[in-house]
């Protein structure tokens, strides 16, 4: 009992220490970029990944499930894809424990590696004619792979640009992972639809298929030796210092025991953002071809277009979320949706090309005040010791129960209800949850992130900020409460 009473009082104290000047940590804009590039292109080679597979289902169907007949092909290679999506959380905790451990740089090269080499394997595996129902066991395995080192992707990029980031530029820097989605949407998509017109289906189905899988390697490599030239985030470097090994026991139980709240509130906000996110760039082609009756090419070429011009949008939403506040812009995303979505999905299904334009467009725009924000607030949600797990342990469960569900959800409640309005409905319904939940979320644009000392891009910033430590430092009293629980904790055993 004494040493557990020694304890809380020295992680009191540690909580309570006074901000020195050298605690601040002075970012090099010049690294911050890099980091951006080298995570967005992990996220890019994830929806590349995801793209090539959407846009090649029917003829993966063909050739890896072609002892099932008809409808049932495409049913299997969807059912394959979604696998993925079930251990995605396990991967996330995984990788998570490690992260926090051992470094984010080190994880994100090895999640990075995984990935590309999943995705190549399902472009070297022989088709069901030549070695029969291992064919699709091995298709299998490498979505699992692919799935559970996703699954520490995402969240693992998201800690490291915001912990390598100015907390002033936080929000411009961060939303340029969400373009590494876009752009390896459109490239994953864009390459199998050129394939498509230069080859023919004969040839697509023959060999064609495999070479979108077989760029996976170089953009590996090149992914590889940026992430290797990365230097580790300050912000763990500083954790690490001070970090005693009692603090890595039990991570997962301490995360769902004593931060249960913020996990909670990330859960509703990756809910809401991935309900429109899905909705948009994944469930709206099949919407527009099999519900409004669409062209698929017509269709397909639509989103194609609203990507591209989305992509300045999104770090348009970056810029201005450091200026109003993350809080705010996606506040203003989801009253936005509860109003406009009626009448955004009244002008897709008009008819009227440029009326479907509009449309989706506006649809887009909103989603952009989510993907410019998102990147930046869902990380300020944890404290540094524990952020790369819970982050990922919040952010898995929520796409893999709310966001990789919405295309099957739509789908189902379109057959029921017959009532070609259900996604928007869907859509207000998530996003009235997000209001709600928005109230118990603090504004933390501008400041450091939880556990971690301000980080600034210029020396002048310094001066400011210790003249008013209490607020530098505005997590130090929540900080001081959960310490106190764990030891608390501990004393009871």
């Amino acid at each position: 009992m004494v040493d557990n009473v020694k304890k809380w009082t020295g992680l009191k104290k540690k909580s309570e220490k006074r901000l020195k000047k050298d605690d601040i940590t002075i970012v090099d804009t010049n690294a911050a970029k890099k980091a951006v590039v080298a995570t967005a292109l992990g996220n890019a080679m994830e929806w590349f990944d995801f793209g090539i597979y959407s846009y090649l289902a029917v003829t993966i169907g063909k050739v890896f499930f072609s002892g099932a007949t008809g409808p049932l092909q495409l049913v299997y290679s969807f059912a394959t894809f979604a696998v993925a999506f079930i251990v995605r959380p396990l991967g996330g905790m995984f990788f998570g424990m490690l992260g926090d451990k051992l470094g984010r740089k080190k994880i994100l090269t090895i999640t990075l590696v995984l990935m590309s080499l999943s995705t190549l394997s399902m472009g070297l595996i022989p088709g069901y004619a030549t070695i029969g129902t291992l064919a699709p066991i091995l298709l299998l395995l490498a979505r699992l792979i692919q799935g559970f080192s996703t699954g520490g992707e995402y969240s693992g990029a998201m800690t490291f640009i915001a912990e390598s980031s100015p907390d002033k530029k936080r929000g411009f820097f961060s939303s340029g992972l969400e373009v590494g989605t876009l752009i390896g949407y459109i490239a994953g998509s864009g390459i199998v639809t050129i394939l498509n017109y230069l080859l023919g289906p004969d040839k697509m189905l023959d060999w064609g298929w495999r070479i979108p899988f077989f760029i996976a390697a170089p953009m590996g490599l090149i992914g590889l030796y940026l992430r290797n030239n990365l230097e580790e985030t300050p912000v763990f470097e500083a954790m690490n210092e001070e970090k005693h090994k009692d603090n890595e026991r039990g991570v997962i139980k301490k995360v769902f025991v004593f931060h249960w709240p913020q996990l909670l509130k990330g859960v509703v906000l990756v809910l809401f953002f991935n309900v429109v996110d899905y909705m948009l760039l994944s469930y709206m082609p099949s919407y527009l071809n099999v519900v409004l009756g669409y062209g698929e090419a017509k269709g397909l070429l639509f989103i194609l277009i609203i990507m591209f011009i989305m992509i300045p949008i999104v770090l348009l939403m970056g810029y201005f979320s450091d200026r109003i506040g993350n809080k705010r812009l996606i506040l203003g995303g989801l009253i936005g949706l509860i109003l406009l979505s009626i009448p955004s999905f009244r002008m897709i299904g008009s008819g009227n090309n440029m009326m479907v334009f509009f449309g989706l467009m506006i649809l887009a725009i909103l989603l952009a005040t989510f993907e410019g924000t998102m990147p930046s607030m869902l990380p300020s949600l944890f404290f540094t010791e524990v952020r790369y797990v819970a982050l990922a342990i919040t952010f898995n469960i929520s796409v893999s129960i709310f966001g990789g569900t919405t295309p099957l959800m739509m789908a189902w409640l379109i057959k029921i209800t017959a009532n070609p309005m259900v996604p928007a409905y869907y859509i207000m319904a998530a996003c009235i949850i997000g209001i709600l939940t928005m109230f118990f979320v603090k504004e933390t644009t501008g400041k450091a992130l939880r556990g971690s000392a301000p980080a600034v891009e210029e020396k002048q910033e310094i001066a400011d900020i210790l003249e008013d430590p209490g607020e530098a430092l505005w997590w130090k009293e929540e900080k001081i409460n959960i310490d106190e629980k764990i030891a608390e904790s501990e004393n009871e055993k």
